[in-house]
């Protein structure tokens, strides 16, 4: 199935309420702000970097794509790994790396946060939202119904209305932008090195 080349999604990064609430800092939005909030969570994103290949594989997705979501949801796991319990975010309802809301998903009890039966769950979450948009907008090409699809792992497909405004119903109106800059990052920086089949 063709899900779509997330080196080839166009993308416009981050918004100015994304850079500035990461870390408080004084970031300016766009490309640059989801690429320096990207390198923050580099090194613990690498203690990740076996089994999100590990996971990419078996969903024949782009690694540096689970990484983006990673680094957007979680920042690697900084964000979570100290809650009580661990791995919880938004308020309580979101679970892991990748951030599973428990209000839509059954979370298995024994999963842990930051292993590979979580990101494996939480991709075929995502491939299960390419799916559904490239059903819902079958005339966009590939690429676009990724983006569209990362717009929907977050806030669901019924708010992904056209692909102009992809992002106008995400949190800070800018999640597959942001997304999909982080992830081309991670790509350059992390995973570029070994040959995979969506290399092309």
């Amino acid at each position: 199935m063709d899900y779509g080349d997330i080196l080839k999604v166009e993308t416009t990064g981050a918004s100015k309420e994304t850079a500035e609430a990461y870390y408080d800092r004084n970031l300016s939005k766009g490309v640059t702000a989801s690429e320096i909030m990207a390198k923050e969570d580099l090194d613990s994103m690498k203690k990740y970097k076996t089994i999100i290949k590990n996971v990419a594989e078996r969903w024949d997705v782009n690694p540096a794509l689970i990484a983006g979501i990673i680094s957007r949801e979680s920042e690697a796991g900084f964000s979570i790994k100290n809650t009580d319990p661990p791995g919880w975010g938004d308020k309580g309802n979101a679970f892991g790396l990748m951030q599973v809301d428990k209000r839509h998903h059954d979370i298995p009890k024994h999963q842990t946060w930051d292993g590979g039966e979580h990101l494996y769950q939480a991709t075929g979450i995502l491939v299960y939202f390419i799916g559904r948009i490239q059903k819902k907008f079958p005339s966009w090409t590939a690429e676009q119904q990724l983006k569209g699809a990362l717009a929907a792992y977050n806030k669901g497909d019924g708010v992904v209305r056209s692909y102009k405004n992809v992002d106008e119903n995400t949190t800070g109106k800018d999640y597959s932008n942001d997304v999909v800059a982080r992830a081309k990052w991670y790509w350059d920086n992390l995973f570029k090195p070994s040959c995979w089949p969506w290399q092309r």
